[in-house]
């Protein structure tokens, strides 16, 4: 009866400590765009559209910043329709990311942040290209330029990083980033 006492225990003892070294590298696999936990995260924005200018720290040691998060919503807002709502924070870590890997910490030149799904479906009379269940209505989406950054490079670069969808319009010279499934065009 010990015998199988300690078999048992043993095996149980097995099962937990495998448990939990799943649980710790479960993440990191699953998420291969995690950002560290400490520091200082910013992001500088320039809107074409409006004009504006926008340099926050919306990230700082372990959490994002409400107030910073605000000012990136007010920025990247629809331009047509003035309609402001909540980007994805894991599409600011994204250019975030981008920009770390790039070398290049100047302001994002922003070409459509957040669309309104009625001027979602007004672009989509009037051009090509524009994606009916956009992820720019779910604030999860960009279009930008980095300047001293190539727009290839700045495609290339978005492609390996496997984090989203990237969409490349050279001839409207931008590309396209979300945080939507991984896909190119």
């Amino acid at each position: 009866m010990t015998k199988s006492f300690h078999g048992t225990r043993r095996r149980f003892l097995q099962l937990g400590l495998s448990a939990l070294a799943c649980g710790i590298a479960t993440p990191a696999l699953a998420m291969p765009w995690r950002m560290p936990q400490a520091g200082i995260r910013a992001l500088s924005f320039y809107n074409l559209h409006t004009d504006e200018r926008l340099h926050v720290d919306y990230w700082r040691d372990g959490g994002y910043s409400r107030a910073a998060m605000a000012k990136i919503d007010h920025v990247l807002r629809d331009h047509y329709s003035g309609e402001v709502y909540p980007m994805h924070p894991r599409l600011m870590d994204l250019l975030h990311a981008l920009q770390t890997r790039l070398g290049n910490d100047g302001a994002i030149e922003v070409i459509s942040g957040y669309r309104s799904p009625h001027t979602n479906a007004m672009l989509r009379r009037e051009t090509t290209g524009v994606a009916r269940n956009s992820y720019h209505c779910k604030g999860m989406a960009i279009d930008i330029r980095l300047p001293g950054t190539s727009l290839s490079h700045l495609h290339r670069t978005a492609l390996a990083m496997r984090r989203g969808g990237v969409g490349y319009y050279p001839t409207s010279d931008f590309v396209h980033v979300d945080v939507g499934p991984v896909r190119r065009w």
